[in-house]
């Protein structure tokens, strides 16, 4: 099974913090796809602490997400079991990652293709094709 680990703020949400920003286009959308296309394990990973963290699980939980875990590696883990705060997860989705946020419509492809951690495919400038030169402009420049 695929575990993803997915960051709140400027993930799922703008970053308002400590208040619960607007919901990024497509984030949940696309996390409940995942969810339901790969039957992918999602575990919330965020800062949040106390009063927010809570805000933020019942804002997922209203739009329908559920995660398997918040901020732990799995429902019933407790404090004695935790090292440093390292979740075991195949991929993580955080606005932090280099290079920023990729579109959540490229998260779900790269997720898709069986091999999420393969950068997301970019097409460059030389990719797109080149106008010719029409007849009139050959001849009278």
């Amino acid at each position: 099974m695929l575990t993803i680990a997915v960051d709140f703020d400027g993930t799922i949400v703008t970053h308002e913090y400590p208040r619960i920003g607007k919901e990024i286009p497509f984030a949940i959308d696309t996390l409940l796809k995942i969810q339901k296309d790969f039957q992918a394990c999602l575990i919330l990973w965020t800062v949040r602490e106390g009063r927010e963290l809570d805000e933020a699980v019942e804002f997922c939980n209203a739009k329908g997400l559920e995660f398997f875990a918040v901020n732990n590696n799995y429902i019933e883990e407790k404090e004695s079991d935790k090292q440093p705060r390292k979740l075991k997860a195949d991929v993580f989705i955080d606005d932090r990652n280099l290079g920023g946020l990729p579109d959540w419509g490229v998260i779900y492809q790269m997720i898709a293709s069986g091999n999420p951690l393969k950068p997301a495919p970019t097409q460059l400038i030389s990719d797109y094709p080149v106008k010719k030169e029409g007849f009139f402009k050959k001849i009278f420049g």
